[in-house]
Parts: C-alpha cells; structure tokens; sequence
C-alpha cells in the first residue's frame, strides 16, 4: 500500500515521503480501514516534529503520519461485532495511507450516507465542541475566537450561534470570499485594519460589556491586548500557539477579575471514546450533519500529491481543510 512516511525529526515541509509498505495484518479486536478521507491538521505537523509527549511521540524510521481519517471497514479481527462496509472516524495512529488497522474501541461508527467531508473532519468538530464548552460561554454574551478562518474556530463559531452566544472572529486579513458572519460570527475583527486599537475597538463591538470568554489559537503579543477585554470572571482557553512570540502577562491581570486560563489538548489523545461519551458523540454527529453547518475544505489530495497538500495546509491552512483520499476520489 502506499503511505506518507519519515525517517528523521523535522520540519514537514523537509521529512516527509512517499513509500510502498505491506498492508498492515488485523489481530484480535482490530479493523482494517480502508482510507476514504484523512485531514491535516496543525497536531499532525507537531507530532512529526516530535512535539508531543510521549506515548505520541514519532516511531523511526518509516513513521507513518496522521492521526485523524474516516474510512470504510474491509476486514475484522476476532470479537470484533462492528460488519465490514461500516463507515467509522477515528483518531489513532499512522493513518496517512490506503489502510489503517484501528482496535474497536477508537472506532465512531457513522450513518453509511454521512458527507465524507465531514466525517474526516469529526475529531475537530469534537474539540470545537469541547471548546466551546469550557469557554462556558452563555447566551448573549462574548466569545471571541482567534485565528478565525482556522476550521476549528469556524466549527466553534457554528455551534456557538446554535445556543445563542454571540462571537467575535478575530483574523489577521480577511480572505477573499469566506463570510465569516454566513460561518457563525456575529461581528468580525480584521487586525491588518483594527489592530491599532483593539481595546476600543472590542468594546464598542460588546458595548462595553467585554468578552465572557477567549479560545485562542495564537498567543503572543495578540493574547496580551485580548486579556484587557475580558470580562470580570472571563475564561481562557488555548488551544495553539501559531505566533512565534511568548506571552508576558501580570498576577494582577489575572487575580483583579478572577479570570482562569487553562489549556485544550483534543479529547481523544491518550485514551478512546468511553461509552459514558455516546450521547455527546451522537449530538456532535447530529449538528455536523445538518445542511446549516459548513465545513470549509481547502482541497482533496491523493497520496501521491503529498507535497502540495502538506504545503498548502502549511503555509496557508487558513483557506480551508485539506485532506488526504483515494486515489479515485473521495466517492464513498
């Protein structure tokens, strides 16, 4: 089978490959998943990087890249009820390639008509959710979000409007032809023309009422200028670290509104779906699945196109998802 490989620690841009591996063996309580759409994503650069703490760290050589996908079941292992032909979203391991073996229980069975593009997207759409409510954002109040075009903070956005709270995007440029109001927003803050004076700027859009809660994705400077707009009691949540430069904040920044900040690492990083988890994973595949929620896609790559697809999500990932499939299409 084909995969996307590395043998060395760096950057993706430099490490990564093409290759022709065996088609991994199923074992007892495993699946063999045929690929139908595996995203890219900021967390799979990190990983290739050898960012992530152990166990998440990078087996050389001949590592296999990728963490999140969707895809069809074509073999089972014993004690595994699950029928082949079942469509599934997972987050695991070495998933940029034509097949993945998955043990069951990190398996999300889906209905077999759910939109490809939206199944190889559910692990963001989780976070989305997860970040949302640890904002604890309520109706009518502010949640900002940074790094606006990002998918994750247009998944938040979506579901934020559902429950009636009202969201400032904040973008470095608006891009030509995303509406980000038509993706959640109720107001947008463009930095390349508002950034001189963010602070006024925030309170005329709140009236004065400041920020409930920030998810960011961006830290620095950006993040120093946001916390002076949070609100008596505000959250923090940070979710990236897209901005080269550290953050320097005071005690009494913190302790003169009570304001807590804590970080968000995706709900399934060390341990698979609990089964106390199935009715949250039901109402996320039940919004995502509504013709009123947009994922942006960025482009469908076959493996063999790895190098513009790894460098479009590199250098311009805020133009929408992209996502590794077959090499017929991504037609279920």
């Amino acid at each position: 089978m084909k995969a996307i490989s590395f043998d060395r620690i760096g950057s993706p841009l430099e490490v990564l490959q093409l290759c022709d591996m065996p088609t991994p063996e199923v074992g007892p309580g495993q699946v063999l998943v045929a690929l139908r759409a595996a995203s890219i994503n900021p967390g799979d650069f990190l990983f290739i990087q050898s960012l992530y703490p152990e166990p998440k760290k990078p087996a050389l050589p001949r590592e296999i890249a990728g963490q999140h996908g969707a895809g069809v079941i074509v073999e089972a292992g014993s004690g595994v009820s699950l029928p082949t032909g079942t469509l599934v979203a997972f987050s695991y391991e070495k998933v940029w390639a034509e097949y993945v073996v998955v043990p069951v229980e990190w398996l999300i069975p889906l209905p077999p008509d759910y939109p490809i593009e939206k199944a190889g997207q559910l692990m963001n759409a989780i976070s989305a959710w997860d970040l949302l409510e640890q904002s604890k954002a309520t109706p009518d109040t502010w949640l900002a979000l940074t790094g606006g075009h990002s998918t994750l903070a247009t998944m938040v956005a979506q579901m934020a409007k559902l429950r009636g709270v009202n969201v400032l995007s904040i973008v470095r440029r608006v891009q030509p032809g995303v509406d980000l109001k038509a993706l959640g927003a109720s107001a947008v803050i463009d930095l390349s023309k508002d950034g001189t004076d963010l602070t006024a700027r925030i309170s005329e859009i709140t009236e004065g009422k400041g920020l409930s809660a920030l998810v960011d994705s961006i830290g620095g400077t950006l993040l120093e200028q946001l916390v002076s707009s949070l609100a008596f009691r505000a959250r923090m949540i940070l979710y990236g670290g897209f901005s080269p430069e550290r953050f320097s904040l005071h005690t009494f920044d913190l302790l003169t509104r009570d304001l807590q900040i804590r970080s968000y690492v995706y709900r399934y990083f060390f341990e698979p779906p609990k089964k106390e988890d199935s009715e949250t994973l039901n109402a996320i595949v039940k919004t995502m699945a509504s013709n009123e929620f947009h994922v942006r896609v960025g482009g469908m790559h076959t493996l063999d196109d790895f190098e513009v697809a790894i460098r479009e999500s590199w250098e311009r990932g805020e133009r929408g998802k992209r996502f590794f499939v077959p090499s017929g299409g991504y037609a279920r």
